[in-house]
């Protein structure tokens, strides 16, 4: 590991650029239910939030491919060895994991979606120690649960507008997809160490949008109402992925897993937020439990990375 890159495993680096990936996908969950609205997209039409995702995530390859190419003065293209990683990964990361998000957002609060989706970690640690026998300290382990208690807490405890309970199609896709995106982190891991991270970021989710956008459209799918707000609002989410994704790939290859993947109980402090003052769902998010809740997961951060191994 030359200068250069030695800076992007600083304590301080780590957490300033993980915690920015964080803000933007924190600001997700409310934007995809506001686009739903804009563009008059249904909780049952699942073809149309297909078609939705499918048009973000194009955006979002071809942005990550730009912005790459940008920096490395040249236009990136995958290895001939890399298009299948490239495959597989666009179908953990952006297909499975997304059709599972979009259609769990449609069936439940922004404020509970922001916290199941922070059980991605605790599964992303997990898998890091049994796939890359990264060591699961006494330390980490208790930081995990306190993340996990806090996620676990603010969920069993919302209610108030807007929450219809516990379903599949809900929190239970939800739950499905945090698992698809811990899974995909092992995967970018794995492959960084093959293939440039922007390259691989783009490239899987150009794949993977294309995909997404041909399912919707071939099952009757619909986007309308194309306005210079709805624009602009599908043009930012594409944003949140090409930069939070390629930075949070870039932290990957130089970092253990768990040390990165533990920032992501920082989502939910951030969607909670967030859905609470653009979805007014202020009464599951501004309670005692949720404020409890939040503490949990921020001693959760602490602890994990504060922790020796």
């Amino acid at each position: 590991m030359n200068k250069d890159t030695r800076i992007l495993t600083r304590p301080l680096v780590v957490c300033g650029i993980a915690l920015l990936c964080c803000t933007l996908w924190g600001s997700a969950f409310p934007s995809i239910k506001i686009g739903y609205r804009l563009f008059s997209i249904q909780g049952e039409d699942t073809m149309s939030q297909m078609l939705f995702a499918g048009y973000r995530f194009t955006l979002a390859g071809i942005l990550v491919i730009l912005i790459g190419s940008f920096f490395k003065k040249k236009f990136l293209w995958p290895k001939k060895s890399s298009w299948f990683m490239v495959v597989k990964l666009g179908c953990v990361q952006t297909i499975f994991q997304y059709v599972f998000f979009y259609t769990g957002l449609a069936h439940t609060t922004g404020v509970k979606s922001s916290i199941i989706t922070a059980s991605n970690v605790f599964f992303a640690i997990f898998l890091s120690a049994a796939v890359f026998r990264e060591k699961l300290s006494a330390g980490k382990l208790l930081g995990c649960l306190a993340g996990f208690a806090g996620v676990v807490l603010i969920n069993v405890a919302g209610g108030g507008a807007g929450d219809t309970g516990l379903s599949l199609a809900g929190e239970g896709a939800m739950l499905v997809s945090a698992f698809a995106s811990a899974f995909s982190s092992v995967m970018i891991k794995r492959y960084s160490g093959h293939e440039d991270t922007f390259t691989l970021c783009g490239y899987q989710f150009f794949f993977g949008g294309i995909v997404l956008a041909m399912i919707g459209l071939a099952c009757g799918g619909r986007v309308t109402g194309f306005t210079g707000p709805s624009t602009l609002l599908l043009v930012y989410m594409g944003l949140i992925s090409a930069v939070a994704y390629s930075l949070w790939s870039v932290l990957l290859k130089y970092n253990p897993v768990g040390k990165v993947a533990i920032f992501g109980f920082s989502n939910p402090v951030i969607g909670v937020i967030l859905s609470a003052i653009l979805l007014g769902e202020k009464n599951q998010a501004f309670t005692l439990q949720g404020l409890l809740a939040l503490l949990l997961v921020c001693i959760g951060i602490f602890t994990v990375n504060y922790s020796k191994e």
